[in-house]
């Protein structure tokens, strides 16, 4: 028997959707709604970076603090991050 030392830099989306205990449906449609990056080989099967599973967990607490739907995560994420940005940029000064 063989175990992996490190995490894969990329996981499939079956592999990503138990991670995250997701259904890949669910994970498709945040890759549709860009909440998570993707890319697609050639097959046409995603692939998706392994840090996109804390980008899954930030999406997951949002929604359950804020009962916000996909669409609208997107939005919050977006603000969020600017605020963040705007206030390193503070401290900088």
């Amino acid at each position: 028997m063989t175990f992996a030392l490190v995490r894969p830099a990329r996981l499939t989306l079956d592999a990503f959707a138990r991670e995250t205990c997701l259904h890949p449906e669910l994970v498709r449609r945040l890759v549709a709604l860009d909440l998570l990056q993707a890319s697609a080989d050639t097959a046409g099967n995603l692939w998706l970076p392994a840090d996109q599973l804390a980008k899954v967990a930030r999406i997951q607490r949002l929604r359950a603090g804020f009962a916000l739907n996909y669409a609208a995560l997107g939005l919050v994420i977006d603000l969020l991050d600017r605020i963040a940005e705007l206030e390193e940029h503070n401290r900088g000064r």
